[in-house]
């Protein structure tokens, strides 16, 4: 773990390492995923079911296999503990909630010479979700992809997902079913992108693609952007920690382990401005470790891609983490609202010391497929626009033209553009 302070002789070439922290080497993937992809578009279903025998460790007998029943997942459903169901129900109602508040709406404006302009907004017709399924399942993923389409009203929504051995997780399987969900397939990795991308025998070809996933996933996503629309290349995952005398270690060290735990790839960065509190959050860390079932995994992410930094002041540590624009940036301060208008670049931000990151991966509402890897200094979380486009409306009245038209019909002339010039003037006077 890089553990340092900013005035430090060897500062600067420590930051640049974790400023390229999220960068993904594409290329040493890119010649598999296309191949991938190639074959499933001359293939179909056939190059699927060689790609699950050899990544899935089962092989599909008919088209039928790859798709999941919806009795399967009301029976997931039914067999729920009914506090997990309670929980579920909860999250799903929050994630709701939050999402409807983002929903564009068409506008019109009308000017006083009759012209109207304005903005129609429509949903996508279809949308394919990955929800990953390889290390770990990610039921939260499903919620966090599949209401956001339905509240922007997409009408056909597939999601695939990976079973290795052929076997689904039931909370999976729960969650779809509580979600409405009826077309999932037993697919993962690239080969679940292109099948979305450009369609098989039975899982259809559709509009945009969202979800998070590996390397393979992500190089699939980048190839087949332009024939679909999707969401971001989502790399890592990663929390940033701005903190001060008042925060507690040990909630700091838990809280980097949160994103620790989800792959050795994963970076967690704490800066502050106390030593005192970064010496504490080293040693809990140490002691955390000894305590988690992921501890191989969370102390390979916390030993290689962790850090903690000493600041001179807490502005100059805000400086430093919209540098780094993390995924998740918790602000753990006296006064985390005073920061707000400092910070510039997260994917979300967590405030005060009862805001874990944790509370905003299931429960809290808002979208936790978010930008990594500095992406988040142009990219935004997921959320009801990513399913949703827009068309821009125009009428012009007879006095509406002939009062710019001129205008209009001089650039177009001055561009050369004879035909534009006189579409235009034809209808003048």
């Amino acid at each position: 773990m890089i553990f340092t302070n900013s005035k430090s002789e060897n500062f600067q070439a420590e930051f640049e390492e974790l400023l390229g922290r999220g960068k993904m080497d594409i290329a040493t993937v890119s010649s598999i995923v296309g191949g991938i992809i190639d074959e499933i578009k001359k293939d179909k279903n056939k190059a699927l079911f060689s790609h699950i025998a050899k990544f899935d460790k089962w092989e599909p007998k008919c088209d039928a296999d790859l798709k999941i029943s919806t009795k399967s997942m009301s029976d997931a459903y039914d067999k729920l503990d009914k506090d997990l169901k309670d929980a579920l129900h909860l999250a799903y109602d929050r994630i709701k909630s939050y999402h409807q508040k983002q929903k564009p709406k068409s506008w019109f404006d009308d000017e006083a010479n009759g012209t109207i302009l304005g903005q129609k907004v429509t949903p996508v017709d279809s949308a394919g979700l990955y929800i990953p399924g390889g290390k770990a399942a990610y039921p939260s993923s499903l919620l966090m992809n599949v209401i956001p389409a339905q509240v922007a009203g997409v009408e056909n929504i597939v999601v695939c997902t990976p079973t290795p051995e052929n076997e689904p997780n039931s909370l999976l399987l729960a969650a779809c079913h509580l979600c409405g969900v009826s077309e999932v397939y037993k697919v993962g990795g690239a080969s679940a992108i292109a099948a979305m991308a450009y369609g098989t025998e039975n899982i259809p070809k559709v509009d945009v693609i969202t979800g998070p996933g590996n390397i393979f996933v992500a190089t699939a996503k980048k190839m087949v952007f332009g024939d679909v629309h999707i969401d971001m290349i989502a790399g890592p995952s990663e929390i940033g920690i701005l903190a001060d005398d008042s925060a507690n270690a040990n909630h700091m060290a838990i809280d980097m382990l949160s994103q620790a735990e989800h792959d050795e790839m994963a970076s967690s960065i704490l800066i502050t401005p106390s030593q005192k509190l970064a010496d504490a959050v080293k040693v809990e860390l140490e002691e955390w470790l000894q305590k988690l079932p992921r501890q191989e995994i969370a102390r390979k992410s916390i030993e290689e891609r962790g850090a903690i930094i000493v600041t001179e002041t807490m502005d100059e540590a805000v400086e430093l983490m919209n540098k780094i624009a993390p995924e998740h940036l918790e602000v753990a301060t006296i006064s985390p609202f005073d920061l707000l208008p400092s910070i510039k670049h997260a994917g979300a931000i967590f405030l005060g010391h009862n805001t874990p990151e944790a509370i905003g991966d299931y429960v809290a509402g808002p979208n936790h497929t978010l930008p990594t890897g500095g992406t988040a200094k142009f990219y935004s979380p997921l959320g009801v626009e990513n399913f949703m486009k827009k068309s821009s409306i125009i009428s012009f009245s007879k006095k509406g033209i002939n009062e710019i038209g001129e205008q209009c019909a001089l650039i177009a002339n001055t561009e050369g553009l004879t035909a534009h010039e006189q579409s235009v003037r034809v209808r003048l006077g």
